[in-house]
């Protein structure tokens, strides 16, 4: 890690906004990839945490990651807090000022926690070290005889002790330490990480003094809403403006461009006094759209084009051994296709942001999974510098990915400039569902042969999708890259293993959804090894076991650390024992699923019974080796959390093409596994000391083929097209 630069106190008091006199300090804190990390070149994000303690004794941590539900602002703050030995009850917890200088504000992807815990922990201490520094110069005293303890330092000899709050003045005109000098804390002396905590942000969020994007008010706001093209692609051929002027309440209507840098479709905004008044002048728009070049684009032309695509040649990713032949020789060969559909992020809270232009500069309240890309595209269409535009990031009520991008920013910026005031774009939850981004459909065509010792002797996997990396950087040329996840490196060991990919072409936009291409890839990877096991006439649990041999390391470029196998296998016996595995209760059957995904190993065992035909998740077992686990209250959430969502993608109505556009529009048409249809879940966070990882996706992979292994073993069907609803609605 590089030492810590330079910046005057000055400076930092000014940017933080810290008005009581205290101890602020910036660490420079590269938080990319070990490769990254160790480049000659810097990172261009030279302070990205921040502790301030102040007189009054509270110590306030700025969070740069957003919030969405996953329980970032509580588990960072924790990591840093630990090393620091501060009294967590006496933490602040504030979002941190957009700043790219200072921060790297883009959430996703399961990183923030992998990125920042050595990071932050050599912060914290290197906080605490000069906080003892202060001390032992005040007594004359060596440092190596000072101690802390909850914010205080204590001599041990004399006993004589100072608060943080006494020494922070002191400590703040000391040399910055190097962090990579200080030492850490033991594991086993961890008194904040490793131990339950409440999040910070939870009493907010119950009484409803959280403060949302969509609950941004002030004087003098308007409320915009956009009418866009059905089809995607499609545009404005003609429109009458009059009608809808003539609304109660509504203040103006613009037409707004298309910008194909943020991915919008353009159309014509309607700006009112009230959210309602927007939504009715909306309505009395007259537009004749023209459909546009995907039109004619369905979901059964889709299907239609995965199988075209699976009868030529396509590209091959990996290429191990010879699949093909030995498919060919072997007498055992099991085949298999799979489908998923597209899938919606669905967030409970519909895509906002408030945005005030001016020709002086811009301010904006965005609920955004990276606010630097927002306050970038702020600058760029209204034509301001950057260091000119001020966003501020606001809890939001679900992220999945769809957050990450700035299409919704893009057009409220587009209104408010246009109007020339502060302007609140609402998106309805017809817009949501219809106009958004979303998880790629997939198909996939599978074969494997086992020999006589029932020995897995070949893999191949044919995948076809119309790619994320085709659509948001189609100028990259490997539109693979974020489809194939771990399908590609599977913990069953197979001396011949083939990845073939195609790419399809379609009109529909995609981003990153919850686990991504992982949700795809485990649902196939994870039910056709459960073909395998039937087809063997073995055990599910133990056919796992025993393909992924001694333990070893599968290299995994995914995911940037491998696959260790003898983890994996923990959490699935895990799982099993959890379960009681074998001895499903009558009535119901058991199935599991054990994945690796975003460096996390996760398995989790189904319980499944039929209700008047219809399957049913009674319970779930899961179990999770995220590494040290920072906050385990936390991570079982995200894990109870990531079943729910699984089990509705799994589950329920999938989002369908006709004539371009999505059919679906609301939750009566694409619906939520609801409370009565949860399953009970347990979940079991496995203690380990090895560094943490993510758990905000990893779990979502698991959910679906655990749950149709387990509708196997209960009726015999094999169920490979999702969702089941509308595949199997009757299985009894």
């Amino acid at each position: 890690m590089t030492p810590p630069a330079a910046v005057s106190r000055r400076k930092f008091l000014k940017v933080a906004g810290a008005g009581a006199a205290g101890l602020v300090i910036g660490f420079y804190l590269p938080t990319g990839s070990l490769a990254q990390q160790k480049s000659a070149k810097p990172a261009p994000n030279p302070f990205n945490a921040w502790i301030h303690i102040a007189s009054d004794g509270r110590t306030t941590i700025l969070m740069p990651k957003s919030e969405m539900g996953q329980g970032v602002m509580t588990s960072l703050p924790m990591i840093l807090a630990e090393e620091l030995d501060v009294d967590w009850k006496a933490v602040t917890v504030r979002q941190a000022p957009t700043n790219p200088d200072f921060y790297r504000h883009g959430t996703g992807g399961s990183t923030s926690t992998f990125r920042y815990w050595l990071p932050l922990r050599k912060a914290g201490a290197a906080a605490r070290a000069m906080l003892i520094a202060a001390a032992a110069q005040s007594w004359n005293v060596p440092e190596g005889e000072c101690t802390t303890h909850l914010g205080v330092v204590t001599h041990e000899s004399s006993k004589r002790r100072l608060t943080y709050a006494e020494l922070a003045q002191a400590a703040s005109k000391l040399p910055l330490p190097d962090p990579e000098q200080v030492p850490l804390k033991k594991n086993d002396a961890f008194t904040i990480v490793g131990h339950d905590t409440h999040r910070v942000d939870s009493n907010a969020k119950v009484n409803g003094s959280a403060r949302y994007g969509i609950d941004t008010r002030f004087d003098g706001l308007l409320f915009a809403v956009v009418a866009r093209p059905k089809a995607f692609g499609g545009k404005v051929l003609k429109s009458d403006f009059s009608q809808a002027r003539l609304v109660p309440g509504v203040k103006d209507v613009v037409a707004i461009e298309p910008l194909p840098e943020y991915f919008t479709q353009g159309g014509v905004a309607v700006v009112a006094e009230s959210s309602w008044a927007a939504l009715k002048g909306r309505e009395a728009l007259k537009i004749d759209w023209d459909a546009g070049p995907n039109a004619s684009e369905s979901t059964e032309t889709l299907r239609q084009q995965f199988r075209a695509l699976a009868e030529k040649p396509a590209q091959v990713v990996r290429n191990d051994g010879d699949a093909d032949s030995a498919l060919r020789a072997s007498s055992r060969t099991i085949r298999a296709e799979y489908e998923l559909p597209f899938a919606a992020h669905a967030t409970m809270e519909p895509m906002n942001c408030t945005v005030h232009a001016r020709q002086e500069g811009a301010e904006a309240w965005v609920p955004t999974q990276d606010s630097a890309d927002a306050r970038d595209t702020i600058a760029k269409i209204t034509g301001l510098s950057a260091d000119r535009v001020t966003v501020h990031t606001t809890f939001m009520g679900g992220g999945f990915g769809r957050r990450s991008m700035a299409d919704y920013v893009a057009e409220a910026t587009q209104v408010s400039k246009a109007v020339k005031g502060p302007v609140q774009l609402l998106w309805s939850r017809e817009d949501d569902m219809q106009h958004g981004f979303y998880r790629p459909a997939s198909y996939h065509r599978l074969a494997a042969a086992l020999d006589d010792k029932r020995n897995l002797v070949a893999w191949k996997h044919f995948l076809a999708s119309p790619s994320i990396a085709a659509f948001l950087e189609p100028e990259r040329g490997k539109p693979e890259g974020t489809e194939i996840g771990g399908a590609g490196f599977i913990p069953y060991a197979t001396p011949n293993y083939r990845i073939e990919y195609a790419l399809a072409r379609s009109g529909v936009p995609r981003t990153w959804w919850r686990s991504v291409e992982e949700s795809s890839s485990g649902f196939v990877v994870e039910s056709f090894i459960d073909e395998l096991a039937h087809a063997a006439g073995e055990d599910p649990v133990q056919f796992r076991v025993r393909l992924m041999g001694q333990a070893r390391q599968v290299p995994h470029p995914a995911n940037g650390k491998p696959l260790e196998t003898d983890r994996l296998k923990n959490v699935l016996q895990i799982a099993a024992s959890q379960a009681g595995w074998g001895k499903a209760p009558k009535g119901s059957a058991l199935g599991v699923a054990a994945f690796y995904s975003y460096r996390t190993y996760v398995a989790m065992v189904a319980q499944v019974s039929l209700r008047n035909g219809k399957p049913r998740m009674e319970r779930a077992w899961v179990a999770v080796d995220c590494g040290q686990p920072i906050n385990p209250l936390g991570v079982r959430m995200q894990a109870e959390s990531a079943v729910v969502y699984g089990l509705t993608a799994a589950i329920k109505g999938p989002i369908t093409i006709r004539n371009g556009g999505v059919e679906q529009s609301n939750f009566d048409s694409y619906d939520m596994v609801r409370m009565d249809e949860a399953p009970r879940i347990q979940v079991h966070v496995v203690a380990s000391s090895e560094e943490p990882t993510g758990v905000g996706e990893p779990v979502v992979p698991v959910v679906a083929p655990a749950f149709c292994n387990a509708i196997f073993a209960a009726t015999g069907e094999r169920l490979r097209t999702l969702p089941v609803a509308q595949t199997a609605p009757n299985l009894g």
